[in-house]
């Protein structure tokens, strides 16, 4: 989804020890000969209810245990998933769902068109404070009914019968299909979140999904067990019996569980052992559609001074902390990532460099002083904030030791993820780790996310032409106009300083050899719940 990312990079490697795990493991070839993969997901999940989560890690767990009408398959292809079938009006603004008879939720009970209807417009709900109901917005009314100027009953998306469901969208677009893939469009049981409320998805006995899994077990801060789901229409074309998912976000103990042979693969490695398993060939590298970058509050003094934000920004070298990551990944001159065509080439090359790979100090210097900090004097002291990863710790040094170079103090503060989550999106910080994966391949993915409406948007920086380019480009369905608004508004976006973008992100994974027919998205996503293990 877009999707907040939890560690400086994807890496896919496993478990030390079955203590370790939370689970007593004899060894890997036991849980291969029974199908069952282990991975170390990452950190503990904020949400794992559809309509709340914008974590990466948690949508890894999310896609396995719910299906949207459309589901990715082990090619990366969209292919049909709850509605076996669809239809689109000539003017490309109105979808007819059919969903399968089949379909059915982990408890035994049908997957309906109103159960779409239900959860979509519970995202779009300003009382269920879904961080992602901006997504939704593409459905006719779904951002006044968000405003409180429509009524739900006015929104875009309507159950015709059980097995019927028609959405009718504010403008074509042409990646709609797409995003019926993406969890905040998963289906969510009405009964389910009315009896148990908040809890409906902490608990494995209420998390009723309808996908290839189903939880049964949640040891918090150490693993999550998932098991076929038998009730899952395409049940017959699921290998794997159970998927453990380790809670973890120690790098060292991971790798070790990987080279000790006890774990499948997992996620996060040190970045210091990265050339050794280069050289070993155990890893494999691979572009990811996403930015590593830093929130900077923008209501918060001094950072209400384009020029102090600025000066920011320019005193980083991307270069350097590239080399130091050592991943591969490429220093960030603007916001939206390699990857994305525009109207001819690759957006990133149409719309341009905005930053410097390498510092610009001079510069840097005579912006602060002309914001009244002369090498840094009277400047406060700047607070850092970022979730606990190794990774994450040796991007904040370098960048601490390149603001100092400015006359700045800074302060490091590491936290749990959970936490930096809550208090970015309180707006309590003044500078704030952040990375950004696109839910689907366009511009778009990335540059609505700093719309005023956002609700991911946690910089306090608004601009109204910037909204208004965004929305032209929304309804245009002249490509290269599209395009030429998405360019004009990361114009906006970048001059304004509004975030300091540092590198585009890469995949980085170890996965044993016998695990097969798995698909890793440029976009993000695990999908493993088509892999089977062989031996």
């Amino acid at each position: 989804m877009k999707k907040r990312i939890v560690a400086t990079f994807i890496l896919v490697a496993f478990l030390v020890t079955g203590l370790f795990l939370g689970v007593n493991f004899k060894n890997a070839a036991v849980a291969s000969s029974r199908q069952v993969f282990t991975y170390i997901n990452g950190s503990e999940p904020r949400y794992l209810d559809p309509g709340l989560n914008t974590a990466l890690d948690a949508a890894n767990i999310i896609i396995n245990v719910f299906e949207g009408l459309t589901r990715v398959d082990a090619k990366g292809r969209t292919v049909p998933g709850m509605a076996e079938k669809w239809t689109v009006s000539k003017d490309g603004l109105t979808y007819t769902f059919y969903i399968r008879k089949n379909a059915k939720w982990s408890d035994g009970k049908p997957v309906t068109a109103y159960d779409f209807e239900y959860a979509w417009k519970r995202a779009l709900d300003p009382n269920t404070g879904s961080e992602y109901a901006y997504q939704l917005f593409y459905i006719k009314n779904g951002q006044k009914f968000y405003e409180g100027k429509a009524k739900a009953s006015d929104v875009g998306v309507k159950a015709l019968n059980s097995t019927t469901l028609q959405v009718t969208l504010e403008a074509p677009t042409p990646y709609f299909i797409d995003l019926t893939n993406f969890p905040t469009y998963f289906p969510v049981r009405k009964d389910i979140v009315q009896k148990y409320g908040d809890k409906w998805a902490t608990d494995p006995k209420t998390y009723i999904g309808n996908g290839p899994f189903k939880m049964t077990k949640w040891v918090h801060n150490s693993y999550i067990e998932l098991e076929k789901n038998n009730n899952y229409w395409d049940a017959k074309s699921i290998t794997l019996q159970k998927m453990i998912l380790k809670l973890s976000n120690d790098n060292n103990a991971n790798l070790m569980a990987f080279t000790a042979g006890q774990v499948d693969g997992a996620e996060g490695i040190p970045t210091e052992e990265i050339p050794r398993l280069k050289r070993e060939g155990k890893i494999k590298i691979a572009p990811l559609i996403g930015t590593y970058y830093y929130l900077v509050n923008c209501k918060k003094p001094p950072f209400t001074d384009k020029r102090v934000r600025e000066a920011l920004s320019l005193a980083i070298d991307r270069t350097r902390i590239v080399n130091l990551l050592k991943a591969e990944q490429k220093p960030a001159t603007g916001f939206v990532p390699y990857g994305i065509k525009g109207i001819s080439k690759d957006f990133r090359e149409e719309s341009g460099n905005f930053l410097p790979v390498t510092a610009d100090l001079a510069k840097a210097k005579k912006l602060l002083a002309e914001a009244g900090y002369p090498n840094g004097k009277g400047m406060p002291e700047i607070e850092i904030i970022y979730n606990t990863d190794e990774g994450h710790k040796k991007v904040a040094e370098a960048i601490q030791n390149m603001w100092k170079q400015l006359g700045i103090n800074v302060k490091l503060s590491n936290m749990e993820w959970k936490v930096l989550l809550e208090r970015r999106q309180k707006k309590d910080y003044m500078v704030a780790r952040d990375g950004w994966v696109g839910d689907y391949n366009d511009p778009m993915t990335f540059l609505d996310l700093f719309t005023s409406y956002s609700g991911n948007n946690n910089t306090n920086w608004s601009n109204k032409q910037y909204d208004s380019l965004i929305e032209k480009a929304k309804k245009e369905v002249d490509t290269k106009k599209r395009m030429q608004y998405m360019i004009q508004a990361e114009k906006i976006l970048m001059q304004d300083y509004a975030i300091i973008p540092i590198y585009f992100y890469t995949k980085v994974y170890l996965l044993k050899d016998y695990v097969k027919n798995y698909y890793i998205s440029p976009l993000g996503f695990n999908y493993f719940m088509y892999a089977k293990i062989v031996k």
